[in-house]
């Protein structure tokens, strides 16, 4: 059965790749990155391991289009725009490659589909916090100090932002009760995962992450070095090694190893 596994993740994830680049989802690279994300998460995993990833992958592209122009003042705040690179791709799904290879090998273990919920649920979370907190009636407030800051700047984090997080990893924790499925205890335990995931996201993005300046349009971004509108932005904080792509990886890092602690800790 493994062979036959292992050459439909081959060709199927690829061809979601092609897709989404043809809706407008993912650039070239992006489509290439997702294809060996894809055939890795598909062919070794098989469906309920691609059932995570589609989750995260189709749930974000449809929230990134909805309400577009009511999310056009935040986007010049974003370092990319919709169409997710490479490197956007492996920050939100090479942990989850990874620790598919890795139940593979480990064929016993439990702990690798435990953190591969774990991480999918953190990359959700971030991304409809992302997508969502946008729309959130007042002003967001810097996670680290409560400071009310406009809305895309990172850190900042707002009511609806978190609720849309905690539903972003409700969804791909949902997939605890499948069938053999470790249940409510590791549903719980991927929420709460997720979540904080995404709350790590915001507090590296107010504390290290490395923030432009728009000297134009007077405006903090990720974006570097020209901004959206041309402009060369200039460094005003954080590291400038940690960018956003690294920022969603450490968050999918932090979502698996919290997720798998507290599968330890609740009771089955």
């Amino acid at each position: 059965m493994f062979p036959s596994q292992l050459f439909a993740g081959v060709l199927l994830g690829p061809l979601v790749g092609y897709a989404a680049f043809r809706a407008g989802a993912l650039s070239r690279s992006g489509a290439a990155a997702a294809g060996l994300v894809g055939a890795a998460v598909f062919g070794l995993g098989g469906l309920r391991w691609a059932a995570g990833l589609l989750l995260f992958f189709l749930s974000s592209s449809l929230l990134s289009r909805l309400y577009r122009h009511k999310k056009l003042s935040a986007a010049e705040k974003f370092s990319k725009g919709d169409r997710r690179d490479w490197a956007q791709v492996a920050a939100n799904g090479g942990l989850a490659a990874l620790v598919t290879a890795v139940q593979f090998f480990l064929p016993g273990a439990t702990w690798p589909w435990i953190a591969f919920l774990g991480a999918m649920a953190a990359a959700n979370a971030d991304t409809w916090a992302t997508e969502l907190g946008v729309l959130n009636p007042s002003s967001p407030r810097l996670i680290t100090t409560g400071r009310p800051v406009e809305p895309g700047t990172s850190g900042g984090i707002s009511v609806l932002g978190t609720a849309a997080s905690l539903a972003g990893a409700g969804l791909i924790a949902a997939l605890a009760f499948l069938p053999d499925g470790p249940g409510a205890s590791i549903f719980v335990a991927v929420c709460l995962g997720g979540l904080a995931g995404s709350l790590f996201d915001s507090f590296l993005g107010a504390t290290v992450q490395a923030i432009y300046y728009c000297p134009q349009h007077k405006k903090e971004t990720e974006q570097h070095p020209l901004h959206v509108c041309g402009a060369q932005t200039e460094h005003v904080r954080g590291w400038r090694s940690l960018n956003n792509d690294l920022v969603n990886f450490a968050a999918s890092l932090v979502g698996a190893g919290t997720t798998v602690w507290l599968a330890v800790l609740l009771p089955a």
